[in-house]
């Protein structure tokens, strides 16, 4: 993907958008958000963006109190797996971003580090792509050589992630206009309106 789409991802993710699950199998991550601002609802849709990263591929979490990363307690270190599903909400996500990076280790006292590759360090990162995720009592860095965006319907392209923000785009506008019969919190805080 190209810059351009992946600061259009950290657009739609950091407004109002939450991590739902965390699913770690071998070599492969997947995040799941949800509420993020992508494609045109019907009344019963959900707006969910899942990210997928492979091929040596690493989460690294940052805590300050043990009791934060509790939903990792489950995860099987012989077989390398964790499935969790979890609402936190996001403060702010960005991809490729080492200076954003030090600052995880001037804010969070500790960090925990999953993944294959035994010489991995989050302090020298190696791999093609990451993102960092910061929520209200920690932060993710994950990452892998292999990065891809999916719907609960299609694997996403830059094409195709324009289209859905668009449509997004087109139903707030058309939402401010019947205002007073429905009420979206996703439209109604929206920094479009601070």
């Amino acid at each position: 993907m190209k810059n351009e789409s992946l600061r259009l991802i950290e657009d739609v993710i950091s407004n109002f958008a939450k991590l739902a699950s965390i699913e770690i199998s071998e070599d492969a991550i997947y995040l799941e958000f949800i509420d993020v601002e992508l494609g045109s609802p019907k009344s019963n849709d959900d707006f969910s963006l899942s990210m997928r990263f492979a091929k040596n591929s690493f989460i690294s979490v940052f805590y300050d109190n043990i009791w934060d990363i509790d939903f990792l307690s489950s995860f099987n270190y012989k077989m390398h797996f964790l499935q969790e599903d979890l609402i936190k909400d996001v403060r702010k996500i960005r991809f490729l971003d080492f200076e954003y990076l030090n600052t995880f280790f001037y804010n969070y006292s500790r960090n925990k580090n999953f993944s294959l590759d035994k010489e991995f360090d989050v302090h020298n990162i190696r791999c093609d792509f990451f993102c960092l995720i910061e929520f209200n009592d920690i932060a993710i860095v994950v990452g892998g050589n292999e990065m891809d965006f999916f719907t609960p319907s299609e694997r996403i392209d830059d094409d195709i992630l324009k289209e859905l923000s668009n449509q997004w785009m087109m139903y707030y506008l058309k939402y401010h206009q019947k205002r007073n019969i429905i009420k979206d919190p996703m439209c109604e805080n929206h920094p479009f309106n601070r």
